[in-house]
C-alpha cells in the first residue's frame, strides 16, 4: 500500500464500509435483491434509496448513511428530469461492491459493470432519463407531481427499482463481486 493510500485509509472511516470478498453477491440472492428493493420503496424509501440500500444489505453491509447518500439521486435527480432515481441506486450499488478505495486501484472493473447495467437497463426500458421513463412527467412542477400521483406512475417507478436492483445485482456476481 502506498503512503498516499495508506493516508486515504486512515483519513476516511467510511472505507470501513467496502464489503469484504467474502461478502461480495451470490449470484442466488439475485432474485431476493429485487424483492428487497422492492419491499423497501413500497415501504416508503424513494427508488435509489431503495435499490442502494438492497444491494448492500445483500452484502451485509448495513448503513444508515446509504439511504442518505442517495435522497438526492432519487426522482431523477432531486426532481430535475435527470437519470432515473433506480439506475442511479443501482450504479452506487456496483460502486459499493466494485469501486476502488485507494487510488492504486484500478477503475476498470466498476466503470465496465456500470456500463453494461445502464445499458441492460436502457435495454429494458427504452431509456434512462426519468422524464421519459414517465412519459413526459415533470417532477420538479406540481403540476407534474400531481399527475404521477393521479397516474399512479409510482407503480412504474417500482418496476424500474426492482429491475435496476435485480441487473445490478447480476452484473455485480458476474463480475467476481
Amino acid at each position: 500500500m502506498s503512503s498516499k493510500d495508506a493516508a486515504l485509509s486512515s483519513e476516511r472511516p467510511c472505507w470501513q464500509f467496502r464489503p469484504s470478498k467474502e461478502r461480495l453477491m451470490d449470484p442466488a440472492s439475485v432474485p431476493e435483491v429485487r424483492k428487497s428493493a422492492e419491499e423497501l420503496f413500497s415501504s416508503g424509501l424513494f427508488c435509489a434509496e431503495s435499490v442502494v440500500l438492497a444491494i448492500a444489505r445483500a452484502q451485509g453491509v448495513e448503513s444508515e448513511v446509504l439511504p442518505k447518500v442517495a435522497t438526492a439521486f432519487c426522482s431523477g435527480m432531486a426532481r430535475s428530469c435527470g437519470t432515473c432515481g433506480a439506475l442511479t441506486g443501482a450504479i452506487m450499488g456496483v460502486s459499493l461492491s466494485l469501486g476502488r478505495s485507494t487510488p492504486s486501484e484500478s477503475v476498470q472493473p466498476c466503470y465496465a459493470a456500470t456500463q453494461r447495467l445502464i445499458e441492460e437497463f436502457e435495454q429494458e426500458f427504452g431509456s434512462r432519463d426519468c422524464a421519459v421513463l414517465l412519459d413526459g412527467c415533470d417532477l420538479s412542477t406540481p403540476d407534474g407531481q400531481a399527475r404521477f400521483k393521479e397516474q399512479k406512475l409510482g407503480q412504474r417507478c417500482l418496476k424500474f427499482t426492482g429491475m435496476a436492483a435485480e441487473i445490478a445485482a447480476r452484473v455485480i456476481s458476474e463480475s467476481g463481486g
